[in-house]
């Protein structure tokens, strides 16, 4: 299994600070040869700010966006699992004791509402911790 995941993209615009690199995300049926008869395929457009590093880049030169797979598996713990396991057990745990059902979903909606106002409060912190890199498309 690979180190690292990376993502073809387009670089759009070079700062001093940042690199802005465009990716498009295709559906499983992106590559299909009949995609445009049947128009059920849908294309996502997403764009990443990476810090600035020395090189010979130029808007609009293909690149791979790369990120540590390690980051990425703590990136879908941060934002899904966890959370899921904090809804499950305060709607069960509140259920288990005689409260309503609505309020115990209510209550679990809550905390995982709360758990994603905490985890937006320290955005800055684990922005530091998720570097991207480009390197050159090979």
């Amino acid at each position: 299994m690979a180190e690292v995941i990376s993502h073809e993209g387009r670089i759009v615009d070079i700062t001093s600070q940042f690199t802005t690199v465009e990716i498009v995300s295709a559906s499983a049926c992106g590559s299909c040869h009949a995609k445009g008869l049947c128009g059920v395929s849908d294309a996502v457009t997403k764009v990443i700010q990476i810090p600035t590093t020395t090189g010979n880049w130029k808007e609009g030169q293909i690149v791979e966006v790369c990120l540590k797979r390690s980051m990425g598996f703590k990136a879908v713990w941060l934002a899904y699992a966890i959370p899921l396991l904090l809804l499950l057990a305060v709607l069960l745990g509140l259920y288990t004791l005689g409260v309503k059902e609505l309020y115990a979903g209510l209550a679990g909606i809550g905390a995982a509402l709360l758990y994603y106002l905490i985890l937006r409060l320290f955005k800055e912190k684990l922005s530091n911790e998720y570097s991207f890199y480009i390197k050159e498309k090979s």
